[in-house]
């Protein structure tokens, strides 16, 4: 059962003060979300499991600065995406092709299990197709369309207006529509 605002609150204060317990109750309501924006930023795999794990450190560094400005998940995610934006970036000073079907052995977190083999075929051409998209582009289409995150949502975790949000979006999914197209065909 997810927390209430009033007992996230509270988690937040104990966590604040140095109480394990209370940060393990947060990072348990939000690792699958966060894990979810990693993989589909980066793929499964080392980088991913890095990246969620330094999201947790760095949120439980700024905890007692934690102004509550924004959710908790929000204030994760905005984290998750920054390191994983860094983490593209060195993929790509270091010539390294970002492969999300690089850890086939990686656990597979918060994603139900395909229903059949074509439902896993499909999942397999978005992730390749993904792998097409630039950080920026990639990051408006995990947080608006995987995450189902709302435009303003998406804009405050990026520091982007919400006009750039969309347009954005609106390029990714015409970038998308070539790789995709077949989908559309079944």
């Amino acid at each position: 059962m997810p927390l209430t605002p009033n007992d996230e609150l509270d988690l937040l204060r104990r966590a604040a003060h140095g109480d394990h317990d209370a940060f393990r109750l947060l990072v348990r309501e939000h690792e699958p979300a966060i894990a979810r924006v990693v993989t589909g930023m980066l793929g499964q795999g080392d980088d991913a499991e890095d990246v969620g794990q330094e999201t947790f450190v760095r949120f439980y560094r700024a905890l007692p600065k934690f102004r509550g400005d924004s959710t908790v998940r929000t204030y994760l995610t905005r984290i998750a995406m920054n390191l994983s934006i860094d983490a593209l970036a060195r993929r790509r000073k270091a010539g390294r092709v970002l492969r999300f079907d690089a850890a086939p052995h990686a656990r597979q977190v918060a994603a139900p299990a395909p229903a059949s083999l074509e439902e896993e075929e499909e999942r397999a051409s978005i992730r390749v197709a993904l792998n097409e998209l630039d950080e920026k582009h990639r990051a408006v289409v995990v947080l608006r369309i995987m995450e189902d995150r709302s435009t303003r949502d998406t804009a405050n975790v990026l520091g982007v207006p919400e006009g750039t949000v969309m347009s954005r979006l609106k390029r990714a999914l015409e970038k998308l529509q070539h790789p995709l197209r077949h989908l559309k065909d079944a």
